[in-house]
């Protein structure tokens, strides 16, 4: 027989009236609150922990310096973690100014991020765990050995930002570039994280019954929160640019060559370079105590060759003092294999690393023929001779006469860099592109027969470039090894970059980052309206979970902290939780024990036994 649609309105009233109760009732997972206390606090047993009571503070004054130190940690370790990630282009230069500091080869780039991933990790790790705590109501507690590790933690993250901010200040410079690229994706996951934040926020917000600290700890909230909404105003990248705006991709010139796939400034990383896809090619030139023009970006030769081993008494001598027969008896390619400066020789096929094994240095002629055989650019610097050097006074003169005279190249094929005597060599051969290394005024530039600069990735500016761009002065900018830098000098207007990984760049089709100003407009604005509404619903379900709303219509609820029954265990201990729980009527009594009245018009509230299967 069907029921009634009396009977079928009751039972659908009586359901709906279990689920508003459900969500105002608060469970304790106590495997998992086990797992939470016991991973922060090593408090793995029920009786070591306690709730935070409503009205009362999630801990003391110890343990909430203590979260506040952790905070604090976390912040630090990730403006480092995040500073030294993005200086991954640089890290060869790192590696090799420790070498010549040191006088041994070691990978500390590396290990200083594998460090700074590790404890980034175990801060945020501790601090998930104090939020799921307090998302839970527990008091906070920090076992002493964590308290050590953020110590640990904090200390290492200021010293290690003192030290690279003195002797590698530049990279700042490449922070504040990476921002072009990572602000808009930064900027949704901080919002993310702050809307995450607001449950334990609101939870405690509406426990407290104080009102100083109602306000501070809202006050700070939304100062954050707010802050994130606004950033995006600040923001400005230049890939964020109207659609068909943007220009060809950089030309790709080998960093001495292709030094991630051969020993630098060697014949077989120039025709890596080639191979590559490379459209110049860019060295260093000594002349020797002979007057042979070789490639050679350090004074000395201590670092790509071997001359420790020939010559030992001569490793810190200039490699300009050097006879060019002494300087073919080095090996310049044994040290790549050995030291594997970027992590890539096991790359190399057997072939490629025998003749890797077995370069020499090369000369200037060697270089240039290379690069006229494979119609290449090419642009060196051009180191003047120490005192007491036959060529001291006459390099230039020494390298131009390899130029026109010893090599095949056509002279249009030279972006000359050097400087000195710019006059003298632009009225000796008005066919090279005249370079230069540093920025001036475009008059100055023009007088000068200037056609292309050649700057540091640091000084990238699109409203720099553009203008230079406007009177046919072209940008070079390096060394750029990495993609998202990349990106940023295509969408800046760059006409060249110099790379030491050409291999890697010229697979990217598009900057890893473009977008119009309406789409990323609409992408903001709309990350902050959905997490603006979704912090509003967290707040008013606590405010509707905290302050009592009644369980059903028509009963009344009397507990003025809230939805929460307190009971006495067995154990005398106090909880504010109920778990498997069912009303059986307004105005039943509780179960009495000694010396606990029992509260009138007060719901009671009992564990149901399980059905038996």
């Amino acid at each position: 027989m069907g029921r009634s649609p009396v009977s079928l309105s009751k039972l659908k009233l009586g359901k709906l009236k279990v689920v508003r109760r459900q969500l105002l009732q608060r469970y304790e997972h106590q495997p998992f609150i086990s797992c939470l206390a016991g991973l922060y606090g090593c408090q793995w047993k029920r009786y070591q922990r306690a709730r935070a009571q409503p009205g009362e503070c999630c801990c003391s004054k110890l343990e909430c310096g203590s979260f506040g130190i952790l905070i604090l940690t976390f912040c630090l370790t990730l403006v480092f973690l995040y500073f030294w990630s993005e200086a991954q282009n640089d890290y060869n230069d790192f590696d090799w100014f420790n070498f010549g500091n040191l006088g041994f080869w070691f990978p500390w780039s590396v290990v200083l991020l594998v460090i700074a991933a590790v404890l980034f990790t175990y801060i945020a790790i501790l601090l998930v765990l104090a939020v799921c705590l307090l998302s839970e109501g527990q008091r906070l507690y920090l076992h002493w050995s964590h308290k050590i590790g953020i110590l640990v933690t904090l200390t290492f993250s200021i010293s290690a930002t003192a030290v690279l901010s003195d002797l590698w200040s530049k990279e700042w410079k490449t922070l504040l570039l990476s921002f072009q690229v990572t602000a808009p994706f930064l900027h949704v996951g901080g919002v993310s994280l702050m809307t995450l934040l607001s449950w334990p926020i609101a939870l405690h917000f509406f426990r407290m019954n104080k009102r100083v600290r109602q306000v501070a700890i809202v006050g700070l909230y939304l100062a954050v929160l707010f802050t994130l909404y606004l950033v995006p105003l600040g923001m400005y990248s230049p890939c964020i640019k109207e659609e068909g705006t943007l220009g060809p991709p950089p030309a790709l010139i080998g960093h001495r060559g292709a030094p991630m796939l051969a020993p630098e400034n060697t014949q077989l990383s120039f025709e890596k370079a080639v191979e590559a896809g490379g459209e110049g090619l860019e060295t260093d030139v000594t002349i020797s105590y002979d007057g042979v023009p070789f490639l050679m970006h350090d004074s000395t030769l201590r670092r790509t060759t071997n001359v420790q081993e020939v010559f030992p008494n001569r490793t810190d001598t200039p490699a300009a003092m050097f006879t060019w027969n002494e300087l073919e008896m080095l090996n310049a390619g044994a040290w790549f294999l050995s030291r594997d400066p970027f992590g890539t020789a096991s790359s190399l096929n057997p072939d490629d690393q025998v003749r890797a094994q077995n370069q020499t240095v090369p000369t200037l002629r060697d270089f240039l023929d290379l690069a006229a055989a494979h119609g290449k650019l090419v642009i060196f610097d051009l180191h003047r001779p120490p005192s007491g050097h036959p060529y001291r006074d006459t390099w230039i003169n020494r390298t131009l006469e390899v130029l026109h005279n010893e090599s095949s190249i056509n002279s249009s094929q030279v972006l000359w860099l050097p400087a000195e005597q710019r006059d003298m060599v632009q009225e000796l051969d008005p066919s090279l592109q005249q370079t230069s290394g540093s920025k001036a005024s475009i008059e100055e530039l023009q007088e000068n027969h200037i056609v292309r600069l050649n700057l540091h990735y640091s000084s990238m500016s699109q409203e720099q470039i553009s203008k230079y761009a406007s009177v046919n002065i072209g940008t070079n900018l390096y060394v750029i090894s990495q993609p998202w830098l990349y990106s940023l000098a295509w969408c800046a207007g760059a006409q060249s970059v110099t790379t030491n990984a050409p291999h890697i760049l010229r697979n990217l089709h598009r900057p890893l980052f473009l977008m119009t100003p309406e789409e990323y407009s609409l992408m903001w604005i709309l990350t902050d309206v959905v997490s603006s509404v979704l912090i509003a619903v967290v707040f008013v379900f606590h405010w509707w979970r905290e302050r009592g709303l009644p369980f059903w219509s028509g009963s009344r609820q009397t507990h003025e902290n809230g939805p929460y029954s307190k009971f006495r265990t067995a154990e005398l201990s106090d909880v504010w939780s109920i778990s498997s729980v069912s009303v059986r009527g307004e105005f039943r009594s509780l179960p009495t024990t000694p010396n606990l009245p029992t509260p009138p018009n007060l719901p009671t509230i009992s564990e149901q036994p399980e059905p038996v299967v």
